[in-house]
């Protein structure tokens, strides 16, 4: 009995620290969130006034909040559909092929392709800004991604690909019916944190590249919602941004967990 709660005891101790830092840090401001976008407040006046669902209704007519929440949900679909595709195929390339100097080129994706994604500051043209974004964002996330399905690949047995060119398949036909079916569970891992990530990120990049515009026809929810915060009355407004947000990011881990759902295949 006295082992069993001394197990308890240490248990108990070891994840505490955890849970109070998650409680401090992420369980109650998500609430603080939620429950301030049901009231009017200033960001310099802590005078809060009960609204209701006013700053919801608000935002449902807001063109500009509209446009932001367009442009987030576009650079989300290009940046990632761009970001795991091209990374899957230098992985697929580096990983099967014998290139001389194969170390030298990971190193090459993934140092300095960050470090010149963090420069580009290609056009800024309201036709061309959203492309120009797209670019940036993925020039700086391919070489990560594509380190991480290399050691994917790398352990999928050669044997496999050797069986499978005796029967006939070529390299194209051995990537997508081999090493993608038995890398699947990495890859699905990666969509649904690149997903989430892709809002953060078009934050950073927006801000530092475009500032939303011109014509706020670059501008991303987060960006508007940390705008909102100096206006009269703004800040239980931008967080009912910061809801619809938390909403959107949640049903888009739902729908991608369902979608990419299938059978788990071992080797």
């Amino acid at each position: 009995m006295k082992s069993n709660l001394k197990r308890t005891g240490f248990i108990f101790a070891c994840v505490a620290p955890a849970v109070i830092l998650f409680v401090i840090f992420m369980a109650v401001p998500t609430f603080n969130v939620f429950r301030l976008s049901l009231y009017q407040r200033s960001t310099f006046n802590p005078n809060e006034v009960f609204i209701g669902m006013k700053n919801f209704q608000m935002l449902m007519k807001d063109a500009n909040f509209i446009r932001s929440m367009q442009n987030m949900l576009l650079l989300i679909v290009m940046v990632t559909v761009f970001t795991m595709a091209t990374a899957l195929i230098f992985a697929g390339i580096l990983t099967r092929e014998k290139l001389k100097g194969q170390d030298f080129f990971r190193i090459v994706f993934y140092s300095i392709l960050n470090l010149f994604g963090k420069e580009g500051i290609l056009w800024k043209g309201e036709e061309h800004v959203i492309m120009s974004l797209v670019i940036a964002m993925v020039w700086q996330a391919i070489g990560y991604y594509m380190v991480m399905y290399m050691a994917s690949m790398s352990a999928v047995p050669g044997s496999l690909y050797e069986s499978a060119g005796l029967d006939g398949a070529d390299r194209v036909t051995q990537f997508f019916q081999i090493t993608i079916p038995l890398i699947w569970t990495n890859i699905r891992t990666t969509l649904t944190f690149f997903i989430i990530s892709t809002i953060n990120m078009a934050f950073l990049f927006v801000s530092a590249m475009t500032g939303g515009g011109p014509n706020n026809a670059s501008n991303v929810a987060l960006l508007y919602m940390y705008n909102q915060k100096n206006l009269g009355g703004g800040y239980g407004y931008a967080m009912a941004i910061g809801v619809v947000i938390f909403l959107v990011s949640f049903g888009l881990s739902a729908l991608v967990n369902k979608v990419t759902e299938r059978e788990v295949l071992e080797y």
